[in-house]
């Protein structure tokens, strides 16, 4: 597999929108199959890093389907967006500086605990089984567009997530990867049982 090429190929996948914004970089030091850098509020695109000589393991269609995904994940999970967690932590840092041009000890103590919270639930819910199986969905959507039938796409990200655990020395599936599964089989055609993606709890 040339890199150079592979990297253009997979930049060719991507809507517009996130292809300008979206940077490959090869890290063959790095354990994980691939990894990603989160969308901070003063930036627009991910950096996403491969380890190549994992990822030349995976049939196009899996490693298609995976990428498709995490970029689709990192742009679902900016964290300049709207939202009450977002807003407890912008309102507790606001907070904070005024407690602490006004001296108040306590007031500042509170502001740090809210943006605490605050900034936990956004990590938490960054990795929620809802926003994955939200990322799934989209990365199907675009590749329907790069010439992928519904059916076949969910079909190899079906595939590549096991595939993906193996490469890293993982046998086990997370609870996570369970409810993705359950998702991309009813979308593949494979069961009758679907997962309502905006009514996903996680334990």
């Amino acid at each position: 597999m040339n890199i150079n090429e592979e990297i253009a190929r997979l930049r060719d996948l991507l809507p517009a929108s996130w292809r300008m914004y979206t940077s490959i970089k090869s890290k063959p030091e790095q354990p994980e199959l691939l990894s990603s850098l989160p969308i901070l509020p003063w930036q627009r695109g991910t950096q996403l890093n491969i380890n190549f000589r994992l990822w030349r393991q995976l049939p196009e269609a899996q490693r298609d389907l995976l990428f498709l995904h995490e970029i689709s994940w990192r742009q679902q999970t900016k964290w300049l967006q709207i939202g009450a967690y977002q807003g407890i932590a912008a309102v507790s840092v606001v907070g904070g500086i005024v407690e602490a041009v006004q001296g108040d000890v306590t007031g500042i103590a509170i502001s740090l605990l809210l943006g605490t919270i605050g900034f936990n639930q956004i990590l938490r819910s960054h990795k929620s089984s809802q926003v994955q199986v939200q990322a799934d969905n989209e990365a199907i959507n675009v590749a329907q567009k790069r010439g992928y039938r519904e059916e076949e796409a969910a079909q190899a990200l079906l595939e590549a997530i096991p595939a993906m655990a193996r490469l890293i020395g993982r046998n086990t599936p997370e609870f996570t990867e369970l409810i993705r599964c359950q998702n991309l089989r009813a979308i593949a055609g494979l069961s009758k049982t679907t997962i309502p993606d905006k009514e996903i709890n996680d334990f």
